[in-house]
């Protein structure tokens, strides 16, 4: 919506992961070199974590997109909860190897097979398996075992394991020792700091065409990176939701105030998800307590006249909800539900002002 409104080419802050957006932090580079050092290795496993959001994939796809076809044959997994019964019918059908009919024994040797042929043919086959921490401790070990494949003295297949911080805890699990001593580089991959946050933030605008319009304050960055944490994904959300606000508001600048108005619609939006994002808090002021005589009834135990008796303590919780009531930030979401019809009914009218013009010229 916002897109054509700023003069922006496409959406800059989508969720799904793009190597045309890649951003090279410090994080990310020394991410990327880890899994370049891999390749050049050739043989082994590269372990690459990081947190929900924090770019890996995007990492892997920059790297993927990279590849000579004529050199690599890639296939990249992404597991779901995957056994050991599961992880090599899904590993042959990433390579495009007919599985359906085959028993392990022949499963492996159809396996082996294709990366000999892979290797013959002066190609080396890589294996990318994303989501690593959903994998069983089988479904890991059966990876370890088909690194074993070798023709001569050159391994057959090498893998690239990219997961969430739980992974490297598994790990170390004493069942996996033996997968332990092929790891030939491991990297945990952190959130941007402040100023490489604002890098990321322009980063992603430019590359659409973003001519400072709308003009951005230096205080709207410094307040995603802390209600964000640097965590790219996160990021993306928030940045994706202050632009539409203010295309909404049709502003031409965005302000930090602007940015508290978001937060304080996505804290609303995402209370009841108990594995929503949490969305910072700092820098907002807390509400001061409402006076008696401005809306709010006066509540303690003793009876009043013409009241009823409450309990002490129920009283308690009643005042600090009252308290607690901001009817500032309703009657913001209230106006921006107001801005977000206005701009609705426009787009409506605009459409039927058009539409008499273009039947005339269907009908010519």
């Amino acid at each position: 919506m916002y897109e054509s409104f700023y003069g922006l080419k496409a959406k800059p802050f989508q969720l799904n992961p793009d190597p045309e957006f890649f951003f090279g932090s410090r994080g990310h580079r020394r991410a990327m070199a880890y899994l370049e050092y891999g390749l050049h290795q050739n043989e082994g496993f590269i372990v690459i974590t990081g947190e929900i959001g924090a770019g890996k994939t995007t990492i892997v796809r920059n790297l993927l997109s990279k590849l000579d076809s004529e050199q690599v044959v890639a296939a990249q997994l992404v597991s779901t909860q995957l056994d050991s019964d599961n992880i090599l019918r899904l590993v042959a059908a990433a390579f495009g190897i007919p599985s359906k009919s085959l028993d392990k024994a022949d499963l492996l040797l159809a396996l082996e097979a294709f990366l000999v042929t892979t290797t013959a043919a002066g190609k080396r086959a890589l294996l990318v398996v994303d989501e690593a921490q959903n994998l069983s401790q089988g479904a890991v070990e059966e990876l370890r075992m088909l690194s074993n494949f070798q023709l001569e003295d050159h391994a057959l297949l090498q893998s690239f394991l990219i997961g969430q911080p739980e992974f490297r805890e598994m790990l170390q699990g004493p069942d996996l020792q033996q997968l332990r001593q092929r790891v030939i580089a491991s990297y945990h991959l952190g959130p941007l700091d402040g100023e490489e946050t604002r890098g990321y933030i322009e980063h992603r605008l430019r590359h659409v065409g973003w001519d400072h319009n709308p003009q951005i304050a230096d205080g709207v960055f410094h307040r995603v990176y802390a209600s964000t944490g640097g965590i790219p994904r996160r990021i993306n959300t928030l940045c994706d939701r202050i632009l539409l606000s203010a295309f909404l508001s049709e502003k031409r600048a965005i302000a930090e105030e602007d940015v508290e108005g978001v937060l304080a619609e996505l804290r609303e939006e995402q209370a009841p998800a108990a594995d929503a994002p949490v969305w910072s808090t700092r820098s907002v002021a807390r509400p001061s307590a409402a006076k008696p005589g401005a809306g709010v009834v006066p509540i303690s135990g003793a009876r009043q006249s013409g009241g009823i008796d409450v309990p002490e303590g129920i009283a308690a919780q009643l005042a600090d909800m009252a308290q607690q009531f901001d009817a500032a930030r309703y009657e913001a979401r209230l106006a921006n539900v107001e801005r977000t019809l206005g701009a609705a009914l426009r787009l409506i009218e605009q459409l039927v002002a058009e539409s008499p013009s273009r039947k005339k010229a269907g009908d010519a």
